[in-house]
């Protein structure tokens, strides 16, 4: 591995439930248009989450639940796990089945993260959404269709990071974590034009990777 290799997340286990029992439909507040279930589980939090909220726009589906696990994949309570689950509710297994499927797609080939380090060691990810599906657009009190610059590091590098991303592009916070995450990162997402949020994690990147080149300067 090198520098700046993407690391690639994985789905672990995917299935669609095409009619919730109805007790546990109540539990999960499941409107009556929201019949079918989609449940997957990944290697990656971050990357999940975005792909998820890929899925919104590619299919009439709804994330009606995603959180990360404690302490990471490596850690996690079984082979299948990894270190997240999501749930997307939709009117049909067939729609339900097409939102898994642009998931799956997004999150194993656009959500990447990135190695700081030559053993990759140090990981991030600095990510543009160009246009926030319903998911994003919820958990950022934006519009839909908002650019978003969805931004992840260990917890010093990130911090540093996020400073140094408000003083050189002009994007807003819309959504904050604090370190330690559940997978002891931190992170934020930020909103503003595209070309700011593509600007927000060119400045995020490098401020990543110069902490990593050099750990201890003050």
């Amino acid at each position: 591995m090198a520098i700046l290799d993407p690391i690639k997340a994985q789905a672990l286990a995917v299935r669609v439930i095409p009619h919730v029992a109805p007790d546990y439909a109540q539990l999960l507040g499941l409107s009556p248009q929201q019949p079918s279930l989609g449940l997957i589980t990944a290697d990656n939090d971050d990357a999940l989450y975005v792909a998820v909220d890929e899925a919104t726009k590619m299919a009439d589906v709804q994330v009606i639940y995603a959180h990360s696990f404690y302490a990471g994949a490596r850690h996690s309570s079984g082979l299948l796990s990894g270190e997240i689950i999501a749930l997307l509710a939709g009117p049909s297994p067939d729609e339900v089945s097409s939102g898994l499927r642009a998931a799956v797609r997004y999150l194993e080939e656009e959500a990447c993260w990135y190695a700081a380090n030559a053993d990759g060691s140090i990981a991030f990810f600095p990510h543009v959404i160009a246009r926030a599906g319903s998911y994003l657009a919820k958990v950022c009190s934006v519009p839909p269709g908002s650019p978003l610059a969805y931004l992840v590091a260990p917890p010093l590098e990130g911090s540093l990071g996020l400073d140094t991303v408000l003083k050189a592009a002009n994007v807003r916070v819309c959504s904050y974590t604090a370190p330690p995450s559940e997978t002891n990162f931190m992170g934020a997402i930020l909103t503003g034009s595209q070309s700011d949020c593509q600007a927000a994690a060119a400045a995020f990147q490098n401020a990543i990777l110069d902490v990593a080149a050099n750990p201890i300067a003050y």
